[in-house]
């Protein structure tokens, strides 16, 4: 039996606000970054990047201390560093190994196979409904750049990326810090150190 299309009702695609469009068009475009679903489109971690992500209040302690850093995106009550691809695995090693394993941080990595909501691009309104916005935006070219480990014979010099090692101590700090200075809030009772 054969069906004729003719006449046959079409299903409109969904639409995707301009808005989406033209932001997942500009991370393909300057940044050569995959975004998928929407809308918000996501940025997917693994490939080009990965994410460092911790409570905005140790986010924001940390962009204050003296220790370099790539792109840093907000949402919410979180802040997602982002760090070259790999460091995410890198995560609990490392905290095991700065003599953190086993502390409750808030602090997690993303990396092969994670997603986080894309921003609206640098110099665009972001969305007034408590989407992601870029603290320090990303630039063409930026993974090169990206906190990672040292590699074998990198020597120190203005092309040398940040230390994902310093990156992670600095982070796991904030984020005891801002873990007792909530708990004191919480009990109205200052700290007491011996």
């Amino acid at each position: 039996m054969a069906f004729s299309t003719v006449g046959a009702p079409t299903v409109p695609l969904p639409r995707v606000p301009a808005g989406e469009a033209a932001h997942a068009s500009w991370y393909r475009r300057v940044l050569g970054w995959a975004v998928t679903g929407g809308p918000p489109g996501q940025l997917v971690t693994g490939t080009r990047f990965d994410v460092l992500e911790l409570p905005s209040d140790a986010g924001a302690a940390l962009l204050r201390r003296p220790v370099a850093t790539g792109p840093v995106t907000l949402m919410g009550r979180r802040m997602r560093f982002l760090v070259a691809a790999g460091g995410a695995e890198e995560l609990e090693g490392l905290l095991d190994w700065l003599e953190w394993g086993g502390v409750d941080l808030e602090l997690t990595g993303l990396g092969a196979g994670g997603r986080i909501t894309a921003p609206a691009p640098p110099g665009e309104a972001p969305d007034p409904r408590g989407a992601a916005v870029w603290l320090r935006p990303p630039e063409q070219g930026c993974e090169a750049l990206l906190p990672a480990l040292p590699g074998l014979g990198e020597g120190a010099g203005p092309t040398r990326r940040p230390d994902l090692v310093r990156l992670v101590a600095a982070a796991a700090t904030e984020c005891h810090r801002a873990r007792l200075r909530r708990r004191t809030i919480r009990s109205g009772q200052p700290l007491a150190f011996s």
